[in-house]
């Protein structure tokens, strides 16, 4: 058995679902190691960021906005809650449902974390040049939004 590992098979290295597949998985592990550094996750980023970008918003239309199951939505709101990143009121218009709406804490904690979100995308597109990684932006843009078929909730199902 050979010390230098062997090359990938020049069809595998060709086939574009198997190479977005390999660089997702580095660009997942890279945001998530910095995130993890900060005690922070990549759906606490998602929902601060929505937050901060949309305004103030119903746990349903957070999931909506941030691809987040609804189930799980409820942990992340809990988490983020209890390190008073957000805040969570009835609505005035139904009081059956909260309002979720991101604090001036959450605002500080979302800068941070977008920092860092940003470090990892600059080492992952390092050997892009600032064209490229427009490009790469924008054709990963096409394809997401030809694909994107709404965000299923299991519970929807029922």
């Amino acid at each position: 058995m050979s010390a230098t590992p062997e090359p990938t098979p020049a069809r595998l290295r060709a086939i574009p679902s198997r190479l977005i597949a390999g660089v997702a998985a580095v660009a997942d592990r890279l945001v998530n190691e910095r995130l993890a550094a900060v005690d922070a996750r990549k759906w606490h980023f998602a929902v601060l960021t929505a937050l901060a970008e949309d305004g103030a918003a119903s746990q349903a239309e957070l999931s909506r906005r941030t691809g987040i199951y609804r189930s799980d939505m409820v942990a992340v709101l809990n988490e983020l809650g209890d390190a008073a990143y957000i805040r969570r009121a009835p609505d005035p218009a139904d009081r059956r449902r909260n309002v979720i709406t991101l604090t001036a804490e959450g605002r500080r904690r979302r800068e941070h974390l977008d920092a860092l979100v940003a470090d990892a995308q600059r080492e992952l597109l390092a050997p892009l040049d600032p064209d490229q990684q427009g490009e790469l932006t924008r054709l990963l843009t096409v394809l997401t939004e030809h694909h994107r078929p709404g965000h299923p909730d299991p519970h929807d199902a029922k």
